[in-house]
């Protein structure tokens, strides 16, 4: 069961990912969340206390939405991961999209806010961990080199789609091309005479 605090910070991602982080104020959490005002500001005294506690926030629904799905799919081949991604991707671009754009936000201001890079990343080393292991097992000899190729064109498939949506957005066969191209058997590498 959900908190206020939790509901205030679930309303900051709606603000987020519907208007965008110029619109992230106090006044908008307290509306968005049905409060009144003053709300927000009772649990988060500035601004980059509540920004703060969004990206903490958000990790934990993102990871939760991850596990979710890593959980209930086990791709064992290069074409079951393609299809595992791309479920993942439909999920982040429909029931998930304001979740999504959200994300995308938050990673655009750790830019200009480098002290929330280091929530980001601690709470991506979690589904990182679950993502190199849907790789060991799809095939993949080296999946650290193997993932962010997969996963760089991942994140942009799904930001093209939420920038330009497509009604027939399917994305199987391009993460089926990407995926078997990258994960294949390694020769063994000659070295040069």
């Amino acid at each position: 069961m959900a908190n206020r605090r939790d509901d205030l910070l679930d309303a900051a991602i709606t603000v987020l990912g519907e208007r965008g982080i110029h619109a992230l104020t106090h006044r908008t959490v307290d509306a968005t969340a049905g409060l009144p005002p003053g709300s927000t500001s009772n649990h988060f005294r500035t601004r980059g206390a509540l920004l703060d506690a969004v990206v903490e926030r958000f990790v934990t629904r993102e990871r939760a939405n991850w596990e979710d799905l890593a959980t209930r799919l086990a791709p064992t081949t290069p074409h079951e991961l393609a299809r595992a991604l791309s479920a993942f991707a439909q999920q982040a671009t429909g029931p998930q999209r304001t979740l999504t754009l959200a994300r995308y936000a938050i990673l655009v201001e750790a830019a200009n806010q480098p002290e929330l890079r280091a929530t980001l990343a601690a709470g991506g080393a979690r589904v990182n961990a679950w993502f190199m292991n849907w790789l060991r097992t799809a095939g993949s000899t080296d999946p650290p080199h193997d993932a962010p190729l997969i996963m760089n064109h991942w994140t942009g498939l799904v930001l093209h789609q939420l920038a330009m949506p497509d009604p027939a957005f399917d994305p199987v066969e391009q993460l089926t091309a990407l995926v078997t191209t990258v994960i294949r058997p390694r020769a063994a590498e000659v070295p040069a005479p």
